[in-house]
């Protein structure tokens, strides 16, 4: 599984002088092909070895680019295949090379830049929310996490439930009956307890809770505010015959649906806030021109638009035209997709970015923002 430490470790890569290889390969999620997967490797390779040939660039980025052809290749023909994604990110200049597996198909691609082509990525792992679940019942509580379409079971929490008598009394049935609803309050506490600690350390966004009807339904009064404003859902299963399989699939369902309604709800806020006046971006080219000022705080993608477009390595202009920079006469660089660019260049000024698969209203715009201003007069491009 991807960690936290690695996707940092790519979004701070850069070539410095040499070129960055980026390759994303999709697998097969019915039967991955061994043969197919290797001729795509290898054909997306030929895609840049006339770079590596080109004489006209200096010895070393050649070298460089020869290098990481090689490595790439030798190491994915070794790779064990599964359902997904293999992304790389390879420099061998600089003795650069992540590799990593993402849960979903993407577009096949390669690109070589100074700077890694992580928008794929980042696509990816926007619509993963770190889910916590919890599946119990009045005396057992297993606490799971899901990330990435995987599970893994965090802790399971036993506590004492009462048992029945062989006899009956009727006069103590009661006192009973008041024992045993105790102890399933003090496991429910006990849960709760546990599950503030777990999200109090910010490692989730998400809790699911899941487990018989009757027994979920009393379990989730339990919870406080807090964690309330957490849940994105509950679900039936039993405890003591699910799976793993199951309890993955069930959390699936729940966060998907999460991911779509936040999603669209985002999309409302940015157009209702343009509608109103409110700081915001609407299109492609508003867009670019917020994150080139530094003004976007969160934008909003359309997770299948791809824009060739041209940046001012000096200024961090990002524009789909033009030949200079309109603010320092320098000359514009090329890039084979400016939202990728767009999407960096938020991350890198402390703002959010969320890539949109469902259908809205910026499908059509390609892009939108949550500003934290109100945007200066934009100068027109130089030709």
């Amino acid at each position: 599984m991807i960690t936290q430490e690695q996707i940092e470790r790519i979004l701070r890569l850069r070539g410095n002088g040499l070129p960055l290889v980026s390759l994303y390969v999709p697998v097969n999620p019915g039967r991955p092909d061994r043969r197919e997967f290797d001729s795509r490797v290898t054909s997306l390779m030929n895609r840049i070895q006339p770079l590596a040939e080109d004489a006209s660039a200096e010895h070393a980025v050649r070298l460089s680019l020869r290098e990481d052809i090689a490595r790439i290749e030798k190491t994915l023909k070794e790779e064990p295949l599964r359902p997904g994604t293999v992304a790389v990110f390879s420099c061998a200049g600089h003795d650069v090379y992540e590799q990593v597996w993402l849960p979903r198909g993407t577009r096949e691609n390669i690109v070589v830049d100074a700077d890694p082509y992580v928008r794929p990525l980042l696509g990816v792992l926007d619509e993963y929310y770190r889910t916590c679940a919890v599946v119990g019942d009045k005396s057992v509580g297993q606490v799971w996490e899901y990330y990435l379409d995987e599970v893994r079971e965090l802790e399971v929490i036993r506590d004492r439930v009462q048992r029945k008598h062989a006899y009956s009394d009727a006069y103590a049935e009661p006192r009973v009956r008041n024992k045993a609803d105790e102890l399933s309050k003090k496991h429910y506490r006990r849960l709760v307890g546990e599950l503030k600690r777990l999200f109090a350390s910010g490692g989730y966004d998400l809790l699911a809770v899941g487990g018989q009807a009757h027994e979920v339904s009393v379990f989730v009064d339990f919870l406080p505010r807090e964690l309330t404003h957490r849940l994105a859902g509950t679900f039936t299963l039993d405890r003591e015959t699910a799976t793993s399989e199951d309890i993955r699939q069930k959390v699936r369902e729940l966060v998907a649906d999460h991911a779509g309604k936040e999603q669209r709800r985002l999309v409302g806020e940015i157009l209702e806030a343009k509608a109103v006046g409110r700081p915001a971006a609407v299109g492609l080219d508003e867009t670019l021109w917020a994150a080139s000022v530094a003004a976007v705080r969160t934008l909003a993608v359309d997770g299948q638009a791809v824009v060739p477009g041209l940046v001012c390595d000096r200024d961090g202009l990002l524009t789909r035209s033009g030949k200079t920079c309109p603010l320092c006469g320098e000359p514009l660089r090329e890039v084979p997709d400016v939202i990728d660019e767009l999407a960096g260049t938020v991350i890198d000024d402390g703002g959010e970015v969320r890539h949109v698969d469902t259908e809205t209203e910026l499908r059509t715009q390609q892009a939108g923002a949550l500003l934290r201003f109100e945007l200066p007069a934009q100068p027109t491009s130089a030709e």
